[in-house]
């Protein structure tokens, strides 16, 4: 028993370890739900899944692990008298090490901000190349529901879907379960259903910053919402908020010791002017 619980510890470890990385580098969820984004042939729900029951195999064998190594646990925590000493230098030492990367992680300082930030520059760039959805979690709106709020014509598109070979059973489905019907995508049915004279792009700014705004860089943000670039930053400069194109909101807003929110709310209230 000892035997197979080290070793259930060992391989639900290297798993883990495996789901980190993809989890680290996979998109944000309104992304990978909207483009059907994959690694391995599993989506993102699919990792995250595994990362749980895996996560939850690793702990039962843990505990079991510490169960059966007690005796030299225990030894450990002995001095040289063979008295029992919490505090211990190798339990100060492994105790030191967990609060400062608790705290680190929480106050996002370097190294740990660098690694946070890394995932974040990996999934901003996922981002633009799979795109972002026209709302938040638009895949489980049904497909009437989706063309009336992006303006598209209902029966028009059903004709389309069906034109590409895309079965519908009604239109109260949501994209979501047309898509994985079709083994197709929520975007590329969006795509299906627009007409090729007249591209639907959402240019208007919501009243609250969506999620994952804060890994977006200016440029970005002016580009997804129609703002001149040029207009924006000059707004900002007048509001002393300094920044450049390349520059992700969540960035700006620590070098300006403010919040997302508020170079949102900056944003917003530029004078508008579509490219």
């Amino acid at each position: 028993m000892k035997k197979a619980t080290s070793l259930t510890a060992l391989i639900s470890f290297l798993l883990l370890v495996l789901n980190s990385i993809v989890l680290y580098i996979a998109p944000h969820g309104r992304i990978a739900y909207w483009a059907d984004w994959r690694f391995w042939g599993l989506t993102k729900t699919e990792w995250s899944n595994q990362h749980v029951i895996i996560g939850l195999l690793f702990l039962l064998a843990i505990f079991l692990h510490t169960y059966y190594n007690w005796k030299p646990i225990v030894a450990y925590l002995k001095n040289k008298a063979r008295k029992i000493r919490i505090f211990t230098r190798a339990f100060n030492v492994a105790l030191l090490l967990v609060v400062v990367c608790t705290i680190g992680a929480y106050v996002e300082m370097v190294p740990f901000r660098w690694v946070l930030t890394f995932s974040d520059s990996i999934k901003t760039a996922t981002a633009r190349e799979y795109g972002d959805p026209p709302y938040g979690r638009a895949e489980l709106s049904s497909l009437k529901s989706f063309a009336s709020k992006m303006g598209i014509d209902l029966a028009d598109s059903l004709t389309r879907l069906q034109n590409a070979g895309i079965q519908v059973e009604d239109d109260q489905q949501t994209l979501l379960d047309i898509a994985k019907q079709n083994s197709t995508s929520p975007q590329q049915l969006f795509i299906q259903m627009t007409p090729e004279d007249k591209p639907v792009e959402i240019k208007t700014m919501p009243e609250a910053p969506e999620k994952g705004f804060g890994n977006l860089r200016l440029k970005d943000v002016c580009d997804k919402y129609g703002l001149n670039l040029s207009a924006v930053l000059q707004k900002l400069a007048g509001d002393g908020i300094t920044t450049a194109p390349d520059t992700t909101i969540k960035q700006i807003a620590e070098e300006n010791d403010i919040t997302t929110v508020d170079v949102f709310t900056a944003i917003r209230n530029t004078t508008l002017v579509k490219r």
